[in-house]
């Protein structure tokens, strides 16, 4: 019994096992920020000064981005729209074409735009043609939130589209993995056709609400026709709209087993599962995942991810409503319990490892996991998930003692005399053979029953993992709408690069920037000869660019910190952007040698 009581700690060992390689792994693999697109530089920059009115403003993004049901605009001093109205989008840089015979005066460029992973990205910023004052762009900008309800709204029905695929897809797995007799079951057939209505209802829901979330706009926008439009062009609305009808459809090709009352033929099987992968692969196209690096390797993940909650909590649904019943059922429970066990054990050991590399990616460092938004709530759901395991344990102790099948010791015999075998002793034996293999299975089928007649304990866990579930489910629709935490925190930049002369390569230069964001910064230069031992030249000089905003060159300003080592402690930055760092080193007086790298500020 001890032995068995300590098999379901295993998933929760897995899961801090794999957590503490994620915090070594996590440092190691942080680099640049995926998902959620940022702006990374302008033209003309923030705050520029200019002697005339350019053709175009350009705005470059951290990733490919799309204008949907956003907008591009540049506006002039009395609010009067200074663009053509025909901004365009090239992958990551969004170009706004301007009106010709501008005047000199302070213009606002206001964009709202959305990312790969469908999330609307709004911002201002000012810039001034002449000697005029600058403009406010902070009071534009902050008319361009999401509205609150629509903010609501969004995470309600993605929890309901969870909770669906759950009773949609988990409940005819378990019938066809653990109890083929439940297909004759009125409730499982009620759960489940609920469950595919509301993946259905939830996704329509989803595409109806994409709209005004991009444009910023109220739940009156709900049926606006261009939204609507804007929406059902896009990769994202294609996708919601293909997974309610995939929902749809796999109610339909049910309808004929739910009327026989009798589980699938091999071929029926494969047909079903085709159609629920595509409900769970387009669940996991959309949002984080399709953004950033790796898309495809992100996407499987996330229908990993998916389809083993969908398997886990629709087993648990199944269960619950199932043990409450009495009767016939109680029988056939109790011989699906144990495949059931074993099932809820490869899935919960997925979704350890999938939701872990989903971690990887999406958070990036230890750092990011305690102070972000998302970190935050990640970490509440991982929380959660530890509660939910322990509850599993529970119910697997009590699967594995009162229905795991007794192993049976021979049955005491008398000694028979050796002659006795010639004639009726092989007969004899195998009736005593049969005798005991009858008894031990009638035992067995007693010991079942009589414990599907206790299910107290049992249901009792079954509730609590139930209910965390559903917190875990409002929880993972929060994640989705939450900008990722390696997104949302700077990453430090250290790096050597190659010395350059006219003669070619003198040595080498070693350069950390911390944190490599606005403001204050760190910067360390380390200085190395072509031995590779540091070296001290005859002058130094470190100086900071942004080209996209015609910013700088800037210098830095160096203090000794020992023999080829410089520090620049609360070196500014101005804002963010892509930043050149060059280092321009004289090693005597017929040696000049440079090296420059990108420093992505957030």
């Amino acid at each position: 019994m001890t032995g068995r009581a300590a098999r379901p700690a295993r998933p929760v060992l897995l899961l801090l096992v794999l957590l503490a390689g994620w915090l070594g792994l996590g440092v190691a693999t942080a680099g640049p920020a995926a998902a959620h697109a940022e702006l990374v530089s302008t033209d003309p920059g923030e705050g520029a000064r200019l002697d005339e009115v350019p053709a175009e403003v350009t705005l470059r993004f951290s990733e490919g981005v799309s204008l949907g049901a956003g907008y591009a605009r540049v506006l002039g001093e009395g609010g009067e729209r200074a663009d053509t109205g025909a901004a365009t989008v090239d992958g990551d840089t969004v170009t706004v074409p301007l009106r010709e015979d501008l005047p000199d005066a302070s213009y606002v460029v206001t964009y709202r735009i959305v990312s790969a992973d469908s999330h609307p990205i709004s911002g201002a910023y000012a810039f001034v043609v002449g000697d005029g004052e600058l403009a406010d762009a902070g009071a534009v900008a902050d008319g361009a939130g999401v509205d609150p309800f629509v903010a609501a709204a969004l995470p309600a029905s993605r929890a309901l589209g969870f909770a669906g695929l759950a009773a949609g897809l988990g409940v005819p797995a378990f019938l066809v993995l653990c109890w083929p007799a439940g297909w004759a079951s009125r409730t499982m057939r009620r759960l489940t056709t609920a469950g595919l209505l509301t993946v259905a209802g939830a996704a329509v829901l989803t595409f109806l609400l994409q709209g005004p979330y991009a444009a910023g706009a109220g739940l009156g926008s709900l049926l606006d026709p261009s939204l609507l439009t804007t929406t059902g062009a896009s990769s994202f609305g294609l996708t919601t709209l293909g997974r309610g009808a995939l929902a749809l459809l796999l109610a339909a090709l049910l309808v004929p087993l739910w009327r026989r009352a009798g589980a699938p033929t091999a071929q029926e099987t494969a047909g079903l599962g085709a159609v629920a992968a595509g409900v769970v692969l387009t669940t996991a196209a959309v949002g984080h995942p399709v953004a950033g690096a790796l898309p495809v390797f992100a996407t499987a993940v996330a229908a990993v991810h998916v389809a083993a909650m969908a398997l886990w909590l629709g087993g648990l649904t199944a269960l619950l409503t199932g043990l409450v019943r009495t009767g016939a059922e109680a029988g056939e429970l109790a011989g699906a319990l144990p495949r059931w066990s074993r099932l809820a054990s490869a899935s919960v050991a997925a979704l350890v490892v999938t939701g872990v590399v989903q971690s990887v990616r999406e958070v990036g460092s230890p750092v990011a996991l305690v102070s972000t938004p998302y970190g935050w709530v990640l970490l509440g759901k991982l929380a959660l998930v530890l509660l939910l395991l322990a509850a599993a344990g529970v119910s697997r102790v009590w699967v594995q003692q009162q229905l795991g099948l007794p192993r049976t010791r021979p049955h005491p015999r008398r000694r028979v005399p050796a002659h006795a075998f010639a004639t009726a002793g092989a007969t004899r034996a195998g009736a005593e053979e049969d005798a005991v293999a009858s008894a031990a299975r009638a035992r067995a089928a007693a010991q079942a029953r009589g414990a599907v007649e206790d299910v107290a304990p049992l249901r009792r866990s079954v509730l609590v993992e139930a209910a965390v579930a559903a917190g875990v489910l409002v929880l993972s629709a929060v994640l989705v709408g939450i900008p990722p935490a390696r997104a949302a925190v700077a990453q430090p930049v250290d790096v050597t690069l190659p010395l350059q002369a006219a003669a070619g390569e003198v040595g080498s230069v070693q350069l950390s920037v911390d944190p490599a964001r606005p403001g204050p910064n760190t910067l360390h230069v380390y200085l190395f000869d072509d031995a590779g031992q540091l070296t001290q030249p005859a002058d130094l000089r470190v100086t900071l660019t942004e080209p996209a905003q015609e910013i700088g060159p800037l210098d830095v300003d160096l203090e000794p910190a020992g023999p080829g080592h410089w520090v620049a402690d609360g070196a500014s930055i101005p804002g963010a952007g892509t930043w050149t760092l060059a280092v321009s080193v004289r090693l005597d007086e017929f040696t000049a040698a440079t090296a420059s790298t990108d420093v992505p500020v957030r």
